[in-house]
């Protein structure tokens, strides 16, 4: 019998196929709350969005696709999203040029949030929304597309990305009692590759994941950083979901006492 609960069995390989795809979800892992899904389109497929109970985000990390939301026409690219709160709905419909691939993330909703289009903007000023973690080795930039101060029921979501050859989620850090999570790895095409180390115990190394683009590790507890080959950036999109309304924050994490 597998051990969902084991770190070895914590990386899921997302569908390449035209089409909506579920990847990973409580029915399939040591995941109690979140589920992740994969859309793929080709040039001029299109994807109606909707969940009937639970809240979504859908990041796009290639290509673009066209979506008209509140009766205004949004055209959406790599590190754009859009969150809806369950009953609303968007078509999603691709462009020509670079197929389409984006991720999304579902989790319960307790009647917290509205729907709206999030583009990503690279001169935002520093804030809750465009953050820059650490420094050299382990600088990361993160745009948040669910961030704590917008209104959601359960998720806190966003991308990240690190320098060429660095690390990210580094100190290592867990939010086991309050939040679990998924990093959706993306601009890693094989032969590329980062590594996701898993443990769930301070000062080690359970398990190491290679990853390259579409591939999905879950972190349902434990330390969870990551660290690419050089000329290569670790870079993810991380979707969170709450235990509990109270502890949607970001500030919850919990360094390894280790390398502090």
């Amino acid at each position: 019998m597998i051990d969902m609960n084991h770190p070895a069995n914590w990386k899921f390989e997302s569908p390449t196929a035209p089409g909506w795809h579920t990847v990973v979800g409580p029915h399939n892992s040591a995941l109690q709350r979140l589920s992740v899904f994969r859309l793929n389109l080709l040039a001029g497929d299109s994807h109606e969005l909707c969940h009937e109970t639970l809240e979504l985000n859908l990041g796009v990390v290639s290509g673009t696709v066209r979506l008209t939301f509140n009766g205004t026409d949004h055209r959406l690219g790599c590190r754009d999203s859009v969150y809806l709160i369950p009953g609303d709905r968007v078509t999603v419909t691709a462009e020509a040029g670079e197929p389409v691939v984006a991720f999304a993330g579902a989790a319960p909703f307790h009647g917290v949030g509205a729907s709206y289009v999030r583009q990503y903007d690279p001169n935002l000023p520093l804030g809750a929304v465009h953050q820059i973690h650490g420094e050299a080795p382990f600088r990361r930039q993160v745009f948040m597309t669910v961030d704590q101060d917008t209104p959601a029921s359960s998720m806190i979501n966003g991308f990240t990305w690190g320098d060429p050859g660095a690390w990210t989620s580094w100190p290592p850090h867990e939010h086991t009692a309050h939040l679990e999570e998924v990093y959706c790895y993306f601009d890693l095409p094989a032969p590329r590759f980062a590594l996701h180390l898993c443990s769930r115990k301070p000062a080690t190394v359970e398990f190491v994941h290679p990853v390259h683009t579409g591939d999905c590790v879950i972190i349902p507890e434990g330390y969870h950083p990551t660290v690419a080959m050089p000329g290569s950036s670790s870079s993810y999109f991380w979707l969170m979901a709450a235990h509990r309304p109270e502890s949607r924050r970001y500030d919850l994490a919990v360094s390894d006492p280790a390398f502090v």
